[in-house]
């Protein structure tokens, strides 16, 4: 004999239920739809590509595993790989100090500090391909701002964009346009942090470089581990400004991973071999942010 939970195990749903179930996936369904049409399915079928060898014109043809174990093999992919590793290792950390500065400064009473919010967030709202311009025009070797602000101290001009040794400083430097959003996100944490803790350190003694190293950065240590992983996976993800400022130029120092995909696919036409590259940088991207969470159980500070 079947009890009354078992029996209530195996009832169908009721009309009012299902109901709910169908609103509930009809609401939802823009976002399915858009997520089986524009990423689910282009990620299952670059899978099968990666073992294609297709220029875009013909037929696909079967290569097996060859596109794959090129990746491991092919000069420019590492050279990609290591212009985007020595991008992302000094640009990061960089942007993180300087937005939390802007943040600490800009959360102190001052005058016109809205305005001075708004002049720095402001950047995050134009459209790339036009800062992109914008900076190009500003590391020209002749006629560029930043040359020029340099001859006021005595620096002789620097060909930026055209020289291998400081064309990814120079894109480094640029990523300093864009810490608006960290910032923001800063600004907002450290409106959170309850002025009482910091108060009884006063009271009891404590500095500002105190206050700030046993209070603010671990209150704020789990928006400092959000910016990171974002300004991480957004760094290897750069590709506008390296296509529009120097074609990856000069001498490759500038092929980022995402740029070195491009051109695969769509300049050599090697649609297969760009599919296995974006396999494998998905795959690298998400070893690193996985790490970075192991790792965050050991500064990172959540409340309970």
């Amino acid at each position: 004999m079947t009890t009354v939970a078992q029996r209530r195990r195996f009832e169908l749903p009721s009309r009012a239920v299902l109901r709910e179930w169908l609103q509930g996936y009809l609401f939802a369904s823009p976002f399915i739809i858009g997520f089986l049409l524009f990423i689910a399915f282009p990620m299952a079928y670059s899978i099968w590509l990666g073992f294609q060898r297709w220029n875009l014109l013909g037929d696909p043809q079967f290569v097996g595993f060859r596109n794959f174990i090129k990746v491991f093999t092919d000069p420019r992919a590492n050279l990609s790989l290591y212009n985007s590793a020595f991008y992302t290792l000094f640009a990061v950390p960089f942007q993180l100090v300087i937005s939390f500065s802007l943040a600490l400064a800009l959360t102190q009473k001052l005058r016109f500090r809205d305005v001075y919010r708004s002049g720095f967030y402001l950047p995050i709202i134009i459209p790339l391909v036009a800062w992109s311009v914008v900076w190009q025009r500003i590391f020209h070797p002749e006629f560029g701002i930043l040359n020029e602000v340099l001859s006021w101290i005595g620096i002789p001009p620097q060909p930026w964009l055209f020289d291998p040794a400081l064309a990814k400083p120079a894109f480094i430097l640029m990523s300093f346009w864009m810490i608006g959003r960290q910032m923001v996100i800063f600004i907002a944490g450290l409106g959170n942090i309850p002025p009482s803790l910091t108060e009884a350190a006063n009271l009891d003694g404590a500095g500002p470089w105190k206050r700030l190293r046993h209070i603010i950065i671990p209150l704020m240590s789990p928006l400092i581990f959000y910016n990171m992983i974002m300004a991480i996976i957004n760094s290897f993800q750069t590709f506008i400004p390296a296509k529009i400022m120097t074609e990856g130029g000069p001498e490759n120092s500038t092929l980022f991973v995402v740029l070195n995909i491009y051109n695969q696919g769509f300049k050599f036409f090697n649609m297969g071999y760009a599919a296995a590259l974006a396999w494998e940088f998905f795959a690298i991207v998400i070893a690193v942010t996985l790490i970075q969470f192991y790792v965050s159980k050991r500064w990172v500070y959540y409340e309970d």
